[in-house]
């Protein structure tokens, strides 16, 4: 899950629903918003280097260093250079990480297994089609034992709840064919339960709408299957207002735009199919003036400090656009639609 850990500024049951989204054709960029180019080359070198050097970022993500890979190695995929990194070692790293008495991941080499990381590492094996390495029943085990008696999802053992931990549950579980092994009607009625009269979603019943928790909740009801939940128009006008004038997305009324929001709102569009109530040339040209066009890397808005979470949704937000070179990418499940289409047309 594209997820950050804490916040968000961090065929069995697969949904048809999600499937058509993901292939719905897009307006391609206009001549205008491609001349900024993307800065292809210069991205991948800082993706394969950044893990490889004591540098501040590597240092501050040590705890969810597994969802660092799983952003770094996305973004290698639809940039086609997923072959810039040693298969085998990362596989081998990634199960490193894994905890056999419980079955989920922790975020690094030692660390305590939750849902966030175990999706992750779910998401990176799917890119190298190496889900042959997992004890797939035990994994499942591990994360439809995380449910709650009113349908909820806990991150791990200490119990808290959240929207998010709804979607990675339900998004983990679809990958590995094992949704039988929840109560799925109460994970969606849960799910409903955090539904706002703005149309939006928050993280408990209650909370405030926000664009991270909406792109979950929209996901999770793909999955199950449960779009019929949703008020397509009035969610559409809640998402699309997220535009700012500088073309960026920001994910709550009189918030900055940021890039990482080109992928929770973009995809909470596609999936609903409203995503043409955006100006996608604008939101491109935001994207692409974030970059650092001599180092690579991807920052929240232009001329800022790059990091590996915004360049992952950056890049990520103009595959939903399908600009020029970058693979297509699946709205629902945050993975390149090649391995999406090779996971479930496999089975």
């Amino acid at each position: 899950m594209p997820a950050r850990s804490g916040t968000f500024a961090d065929v069995e049951g697969f949904s048809s629903d999600s499937r058509v989204q993901g292939k719905t054709k897009q307006h391609e960029p206009s001549e205008a918003a491609a001349m900024a180019e993307l800065a292809a080359d210069q991205h991948v070198r800082y993706i394969v280097t950044v893990e490889k050097k004591d540098s501040f970022e590597s240092l501050v993500m040590e705890h969810i260093r597994l969802n660092g890979a799983y952003w770094g190695l996305t973004t290698l995929n639809l940039l086609h250079k997923l072959h810039a990194v040693d298969a085998a070692e990362v596989v081998e790293w990634i199960m490193s990480c894994y905890h056999p008495e419980s079955g989920g991941f922790g975020g690094n080499v030692g660390h305590d297994p939750h849902v966030l990381y175990t999706l992750s590492a779910v998401q990176v094996l799917c890119l190298f089609d190496r889900l042959d390495v997992l004890d797939v029943d035990k994994v499942a085990d591990y994360v439809a034992g995380l449910q709650n008696e009113d349908g909820s999802f806990s991150g791990d053992v200490w119990g808290e709840v959240d929207t998010r931990f709804s979607y990675i549950a339900l998004c983990t579980l679809s990958l590995l064919h094992r949704l039988h092994k929840i109560d799925m009607q109460k994970a969606v009625d849960f799910v409903v339960s955090c539904k706002n009269l703005d149309g939006g979603f928050g993280a408990m019943p209650g909370g405030e709408s926000h664009a991270g928790q909406i792109f979950c909740c929209v996901g999770a009801l793909a999955i199950a299957g449960s779009l019929h939940h949703i008020d397509r128009d009035l969610l559409g006008w809640w998402l699309c207002e997220r535009q700012c004038k500088d073309g960026g997305l920001n994910g709550r009324p009189e918030k900055l735009a940021d890039v990482c929001y080109s992928w929770w709102v973009l995809s909470s569009l596609i999936i609903i199919d409203r995503v043409h109530w955006i100006d996608k040339e604008k939101l491109t040209k935001f994207i692409l003036n974030c970059q650092d066009k001599e180092n690579g890397g991807i920052s929240d808005r232009p001329d800022n400090a790059v990091d590996i979470y915004h360049t992952y949704f950056g890049v990520a937000g103009l595959s939903l656009m399908e600009y020029p070179g970058v693979k297509p990418m699946d709205p629902t499940y945050a993975l390149p639609l090649d391995v999406i289409n090779r996971i479930f047309l496999r089975k």
